[in-house]
């Protein structure tokens, strides 16, 4: 039976420049049962000796997701509303090989566990109508969950991207990056 509850309209949108590395996603995300008190999402930061600059880190939910296609025992799956689901501890070996193939770096491999890990965005939340714990806490709105014309109205002079290559391979994903208005033009010569 199909999931009545899960709205299409809503997107999950990152914005990399909100972001003041408060760790106050990670820790929601740990505080997920359905984690084991481990964060799928992360903060980095982009060269602490110079900058406080920080970046989040959450599955892009890719259209063609490489960490499924790679996975030789069929543990990652993606669902109709486009969700790529953590492993299947049932079926997961460990392997690795979804860590080596996501172009964006976000699967992780628990070693104690042997078991990959990784954002299925909340799913047991967003399927019952709710937002995801991350964007649930944070305090700029660097993760938002909501609609596109939400998004557009509470950031006029940004664009979410969700459009990505990596050399000549076109990755689509249904998390967004919010960029700059303009920036994202590509300009040939």
């Amino acid at each position: 039976m199909p999931n009545t509850k899960y709205d299409q309209q809503m997107e999950f949108f990152v914005d990399m420049q909100r972001c003041i590395g408060c760790h106050a996603c990670e820790m929601a995300c740990a505080e997920c049962e359905t984690n084991g008190q481990e964060s799928m999402i992360h903060i980095h930061y982009v060269d602490r000796a110079v900058t406080t600059q920080t970046t989040v880190q959450v599955c892009m939910h890719c259209e063609d997701p490489a960490c499924a296609n790679v996975c030789p025992a069929d543990a990652i799956s993606k669902d109709d509303f486009g969700v790529v689901h953590t492993a299947n501890t049932a079926r997961c070996i460990g392997c690795s090989n979804c860590v080596l193939a996501c172009p964006f770096g976000v699967p992780q491999k628990n070693e104690a566990a042997e078991l990959m890990m990784k954002c299925n965005m909340c799913y047991d939340r967003t399927s019952a109508g709710k937002k995801p714990m991350c964007a649930t806490v944070c305090p700029t709105q660097a993760l938002f969950y909501g609609t596109r014309e939400e998004i557009q109205k509470m950031r006029p002079n940004s664009t979410p991207v969700n459009k990505f290559f990596f050399g000549m391979q076109e990755v689509n994903t249904k998390v967004n990056i919010m960029m700059p208005k303009g920036s994202t033009h590509l300009k040939v010569h």
